[in-house]
Formats: C-alpha cells, structure tokens, sequence
C-alpha cells in the first residue's frame, strides 16, 4: 500500500508526463511536495521498486510504467470537467434534429478525435439488430446503378450495382417493388436467404431479365448482410507523439487499422467506460483504449478512443461519458 505522499507523487509523475513526455526528475517535485529532493528520490526508487515507474537509459528521471499508469486509472485520476467550447461543440450535433443516430454517433466521435488528439472508433451494432425500411435505386450509367438500402435504425448503405445490359429500367424498378413489398421487416442478415427461396420464384413471372437482377441484388444483400458499421476518425494522430517516432511499430499500428478484423477486437463487453492499457488491450501491446457499449432502442455498438499509454485518461473518460450519457437520454 502506497503512503500519501507516494500516491501524491506518483500522480504528478504520470500527469506530467503525459503532457511532456519527458522523463520527470525529483528537482521540479519539490515545491509540490514540500520536500527535500533527497526524499523525493528515496520515495521514486520505491515505486520504481513496486513496479510503478520505469527508469529510462537517457535520463535520471522516471516515466510511469503500465502498472503505474493501472494504479493511476483506478486510484488516483478524477474525473475532468468538459471546458464550455469542448460541451459546446458537441452539443450543437446531439441538437441537430437532421441527423440520424447513426451520424450524430460518428460525428460526436470524430470531435472527439480532433479534441484529444487521439484516434476514435465507432462500431455499430451487427446488420441482425438492422431490418429493411426500404430500397431505392439511382440510374448511374448504361448499365449499373446504384441501389440504396434504408433500415429501420436510420443507418444508409448504398451500393453500385452491374446489371448488364440492355436491361429495361421498368424491370429494374419492379424488382425494387417486390423487394420494398415482400421484404420490408426482414433483418439484413435474412434478406439474401429470402431473396434466394421467396423472391427469385417468382420474379420470373414480373421480369424478362430476372436472373441478371437476382443476381445483383442477391451479391449486394449478402455482401452488405455481413457488414457491421464501423468508422474511425484520426488514423494517423498516433504519428505526432513521440513514442511512435519508430516507424516499423507506428505502421504495425497503421496496419491493423486497416484491418477490419483487427478492429473488431476493440468492441466492448460491457456498458462501463473500460481502460485498457498496453498488454491488457488485445489490439497493440503500444497503446491504450478507453471504450464503452453503448445501447438505444434495442441498436447496440462501441464508441472508443485508441491512443498512447500517456494519453489524458481523465478528459477522454469524461468525453466518453458526455457522448454515452446523450446518445441513451
């Protein structure tokens, strides 16, 4: 169990360097503590001793470890009060009456981003909580166009379809009639299924070119089916930190926001805002991720804030919890 003091000066080691970066030496602690710098060495050898800071090869100060930053999270940070402008700028999208969740949820996010200076995730909920609203579809060219699937959440997906050619636009819009008439309630993932065993029986009877169209719808459910919104915001912001100046490991990050499978593993398990920091995230052992589910009418999803082991573990958790409080009001 760590002294009063020792939890004093662990606290302004990690605050301060996550806003310097650098390592923090006992001289600048001083005043702070209303102690020698001897004593404020002694105290920082012990919690170097208990695992709680790390000596770095360049300097004599010390930098929080993981286990240093853990016991910050969990004993030491509070919660930070939102300045007027950041609650301003947020406000204005959650007041936006023409936005659907779906967007204000994305752009809240991508704030969030610029504010913190860190990378955001939005993962929305699986195309089984999604049911067809409804199916439009854009003339493009001679032979495509682009079909425009509506759910009953307010999420919009649109899709560029081949239909061949010489395909009548009159047939095309009778294959969105029987679609829009026999499908509308159908969640996403059971449309293909229905399309294939209920519709294509009897699109023979309606449409001369029904095997082209089938066809095209048929790839375009199925590929959206297995879907799942996903948006990020501030990929590269890990480039202007310092740690990250390592190329071979910043691209190793970079990859695997390039990889959807990969970002699926930051969703979350539960609707606590969670920090998970370094080792204990299964994405990067280099970074940090502070996350939380969020649930409204039934659609759930994850809204999370990936950036360094130094990131402002107080602002992010308290502009988590703004955007999780006005999504579920």
């Amino acid at each position: 169990m760590l002294s009063e003091r020792q939890r004093k000066l662990l606290k302004l080691i990690v605050e301060e360097y996550i806003k310097t970066a650098n390592p923090v030496g006992s001289s600048g602690l001083c005043d702070e503590l209303n102690c020698s710098s001897a004593t404020i060495r002694n105290e920082m050898a012990y919690l170097e001793d208990v695992g709680y800071l790390e000596k770095t090869h360049t300097s004599s100060g010390r930098i929080p470890s993981e286990a240093g930053y853990r016991y910050y999270v969990d004993n030491l940070m509070k919660s930070k009060e939102m300045t007027g402008e950041d609650v301003l700028k947020l406000q204005r999208i959650f007041d936006n009456k023409q936005l659907v969740l779906s967007d204000v949820i994305t752009k809240s996010m991508e704030i969030i981003s610029e504010i913190t200076n860190c990378t955001s995730v939005v993962l929305g909920s699986s195309s089984s909580y999604n049911k067809l609203k409804q199916v439009e579809v854009v003339p493009f060219d001679d032979n495509k166009v682009i079909a425009i699937v509506i759910t009953d959440k307010g999420h919009i997906e649109h899709k560029e379809l081949n239909v061949g050619e010489n395909v009548n636009p009159s047939e095309i819009k009778k294959v969105v009639e029987l679609i829009n008439k026999l499908l509308v309630g159908t969640p996403l993932d059971e449309v293909s299924a229905k399309l294939e065993f209920e519709i294509k029986p009897i699109i023979g009877n309606y449409v001369k070119s029904h095997e082209t169209l089938y066809q095209a719808f048929y790839n375009a459910f199925n590929e959206f089916s297995f879907k799942s919104h996903m948006h990020m915001a501030g990929r590269t912001k890990l480039l202007d930190y310092q740690e990250f100046d390592n190329v071979s490991k910043i691209k190793e990050i970079l990859n695997k926001f390039d990889d959807d499978n990969m970002v699926r593993k930051i969703e979350a398990d539960d609707n606590d805002i969670n920090v998970y920091i370094g080792h204990e995230n299964n994405f990067d052992d280099n970074v940090s991720v502070i996350k939380t589910k969020y649930c409204l009418n039934g659609e759930e999803g994850t809204i999370a804030i990936v950036g360094p082991k130094r990131m402002d573990y107080e602002r992010v958790v308290t502009l988590l919890n703004f955007i999780k409080n006005n999504i579920e009001r």
